[in-house]
């Protein structure tokens, strides 16, 4: 519930191949002309000539989202003289495990969360990308071991190797605000934790209202809170202690996963802080929550959610003008870095081939990323790029917080067991929201987890 919907059901697929000196590929951004890309990074992929080999990628990503990857790929195959076909589907997590289990896999999928990535990892479905891709990454990538981490899993024989090559990243630690409401009223971008609390103090002393909050969401209300809980995670202890709590090695019940929802409800619990009062919290819907920024006057001045939340702003909203956003900030005190929760895809090799090798490397040149990020819905830790190529000043902010990101961790929720993740952990929200003790709360998810076992 918590990945934007992927578009339509029509699964289509393109032929990419041959070279583009031949004109059978349309290359978004003609080689060489603009120097903000590093042309550089795709003369270099010519270096591997793949005349005619087909490759097979398979993926999420259906209508807008295709042709965009599609734009991407197009520069592989121009470069290496491979015959690429995309394909997408909006079934991709039940096909692809269909496909592997009667041996039609394609060459590279992209799973949407390490969950099934590691499952099928763990069946013998994916290939090892070696360890000089997994150092690479930790040298490449902003908060690079983060991403080593996330895409290694245990193999058949249960040992770990870096199977996931991670490549367009969503961001949900951010705070939404209108700079207008803000200068009217003399209040600052907090810049840590501590300021954060001290401003949302400031502005009910005030007489006015600091946040909006909504976890309504259907049949998944709640899932808003888990962002709150796993970003508070990542707030108050090491990623190491996030990792287990997601895993279960660490209970739900256990103090330090307490600790992080009452985080959670100091902003959510108080009447002054949250606009309706902390009892319309859960019954608001989180589509609605942020429109209480642009009313006049303000019902809020300010909505944590992750980077798609414009997309339900009011119409003719210009994110940068009426509307921005900064970084969800840490404790200064507890000396934990700019830690980064968020979402993201990966690739990874379902039916290995030279093809299939070479595309994970074209994933590693910065051309592969800028052509992305010059166009929509991109952002990546690629140290490596230009920022300046970002298509908008709103994705180069965003993508500068990947950047400065000293951990980055993947929704928590989304790596639980589905009972759990998308289950009595969104319900439990609702509960603690309104009013069930916090430690209750958690014994009762902990329960839910190991009945699962």
């Amino acid at each position: 519930m918590k990945n934007i919907l992927l578009g339509c059901s029509a699964a289509l697929a393109i032929s990419a191949g041959a070279a583009w000196a031949d004109s059978h590929v349309d290359l978004l951004f003609a080689p060489g002309e603009d120097d903000q890309f590093d042309w550089e990074s795709f003369e270099a992929l010519k270096e591997t000539q793949l005349d005619g080999e087909q490759l097979t990628v398979f993926g999420p990503w259906l209508g807008p989202d295709q042709e965009l990857i599609e734009n991407v790929l197009a520069y592989f195959a121009a470069a290496t003289g491979a015959d690429v076909k995309y394909t997408g589907s909006d079934s991709f997590e039940q096909q692809i495990v269909i496909d592997a289990e009667a041996g039609s896999a394609p060459n590279v999928s992209v799973f949407p969360q390490p969950g099934l990535a590691s499952d099928m990892a763990s069946r013998g479905f994916l290939t090892p990308l070696g360890e000089k891709t997994a150092a690479w990454v930790a040298d490449n990538y902003a908060a690079g071991q983060s991403w080593v981490d996330l895409g290694t899993y245990a193999g058949p024989d249960g040992s770990e190797a870096l199977y996931g090559f991670f490549f367009k990243v969503d961001v949900k630690s951010l705070v939404w605000y209108s700079p207008e409401n803000f200068e009217d009223a003399g209040y600052e971008v907090p810049e840590t934790m501590e300021d954060l609390k001290a401003l949302t103090e400031q502005i009910a002393a005030d007489g006015e209202t600091p946040w909006c909050i909504g976890l309504g969401s259907g049949g998944a209300t709640g899932w808003p809170a888990t962002d709150w809980v796993e970003d508070m995670m990542l707030r108050t202890q090491p990623p190491e202690v996030y990792d287990g709590w997601v895993s279960n090695e660490i209970p739900f019940d256990d103090p330090k996963i307490v600790e992080a929802i009452e985080e959670f409800g100091w902003f959510a619990r108080n009447d002054d802080f949250v606009a309706g009062g902390s009892g319309v919290v859960s019954s608001t819907d989180f589509r609605d929550s942020p429109k209480g920024l642009f009313s006049s006057p303000p019902q809020c001045y300010m909505h944590h959610q992750a980077s798609f939340i414009p997309a339900f702003f009011p119409e003719g909203t210009e994110v940068g003008l009426d509307a921005d956003f900064f970084y969800f900030p840490a404790y200064q005190g507890k000396d934990l870095g700019s830690p980064v929760l968020g979402a993201g895809t990966l690739f990874a090799i379902t039916k290995d081939s030279p093809a299939a090798q070479a595309l994970i490397e074209f994933l590693k040149s910065p051309i592969a990323h800028e052509v992305w990020m010059a166009q929509q819905g991109f952002l990546t830790p690629h140290k490596g790029v230009n920022t300046d190529v970002y298509a908008t000043d709103t994705l180069k902010s965003m993508g500068e917080i990947l950047l400065d990101a000293t951990t980055f961790r993947f929704d928590g929720s989304d790596l639980m067991p589905g009972g759990v993740g998308a289950g009595t952990f969104w319900t439990g929200m609702v509960d603690y929201a309104g009013g069930k003790d916090a430690a209750t709360v958690a014994s009762e998810i902990q329960s839910s987890w190991e009945a699962l076992k």
